[in-house]
């Protein structure tokens, strides 16, 4: 049968194969969510076509699904699929999509809006790479926010061994890998999170503060008196306020999610999405340093229950869904 016409890989009957996803209708709450089938979607331009193993869910996600980020949905019409991070296995090659080949399992991001919670999705070429050996496919869905994420703050704050640094929101996702992170570049760690993060935080080597039963600033004046040497903040709001004065240096307050920070002397994490800092990422998870701690793992069926577990803020560690 012949090949769809830019497509490298696919034949026509599979471009039309219709499979489910997760995704919204309108902007809105947890209402305008919905299952429904859709059509394999066909790489365009740079694109990969992948069948999903795994998708990692984020705040990011519902952010989106509200309108409250512009720019990451390549343009593409309603009903919109949820997730921006995924593992599978690549079914077809967009034109330039230089680096993979059909058949290779790989790890990325949907950064042109083709959403992730779906039995088949797009991922952009340069920002995907190929899983190594080793590493699984859970593993690797969680690489490409939190994992990512992790490496980018703590280079950017580029403190060396021995030095102190406060995650303040260390129990989700991201927080827990750059905790993880920060400690196997032999940084003391002290966290800020609810009591139900303790144990997972703890569990790495984190000195936790619980901030539901203690003054945070008292207890952090307590435990490191001449103040942090970094603040990496994934809570934002009222609470990156409270901790941004115990920095000895305002520039190494690094904030992942409130872009305000810049008002207190801090500065928004510089991310880098691309196939280079996946690649890293993924060696850093094989070496043991960049582990996720992956605390939940859905069926698409229970994707509403895993992204509402992310969006009220109850999820310890990395929420995943397993679709294939």
């Amino acid at each position: 049968m012949a090949t769809t016409p830019g497509i490298t890989g696919a034949v026509v009957r599979e471009a039309v194969k219709m499979g489910q996803a997760w995704g919204f209708g309108r902007y809105g709450g947890p209402e305008v969510q919905e299952f429904f089938d859709r059509p394999d979607p066909v790489p365009g331009r740079g694109e990969v076509l992948i069948r999903v193993e795994v998708a990692g869910v984020n705040p990011l996600d519902h952010l989106l699904r509200s309108g409250l980020v512009d720019g990451l949905d390549g343009g593409r019409p309603f009903p919109r699929v949820l997730g921006m991070e995924a593992a599978g296995t690549v079914l077809a090659r967009g034109e330039d999509a230089s680096g993979l080949e059909v058949g290779d399992a790989v790890f990325g991001f949907a950064l042109t809006g083709g959403g992730t919670y779906a039995e088949t999705t797009v991922l952009s070429a340069p920002n995907t790479a190929r899983i190594p050996q080793g590493l699984s496919a859970i593993v690797a869905a969680t690489l490409p926010v939190a994992g990512t994420t992790a490496v980018d703050v703590l280079d950017q704050l580029g403190l060396p061994a021995g030095a102190t640094v406060l995650v303040n929101g260390v129990g989700g996702g991201v927080g827990l890998a750059v905790a993880r992170l920060a400690i196997g570049r032999e940084l003391r760690v002290i966290g800020t999170g609810s009591t139900a993060k303790r144990e997972h935080a703890e569990a790495i080597g984190v000195q936790f503060i619980d901030y539901t039963a203690e003054d945070v600033a008292a207890a952090v004046r307590e435990l490191v008196p001449d103040g942090f040497d970094g603040i990496v903040d994934l809570a934002g709001g009222t609470s990156l306020r409270t901790v941004a004065p115990l920095a000895q240096d305002p520039r190494n307050v690094i904030a992942v999610g409130d872009m305000s920070v810049p008002d207190l002397g801090g500065r928004f994490v510089e991310r880098r999405v691309d196939r280079e800092n996946l690649e890293r990422s993924a060696r850093l998870a094989l070496d043991g340093l960049l582990a996720p701690v992956i605390t939940a793992v859905h069926p698409l069926s229970d994707a509403p229950a895993a992204l509402a577990t992310v969006e009220n803020g109850h999820a310890s560690g990395k929420v995943v869904i397993k679709v294939g």
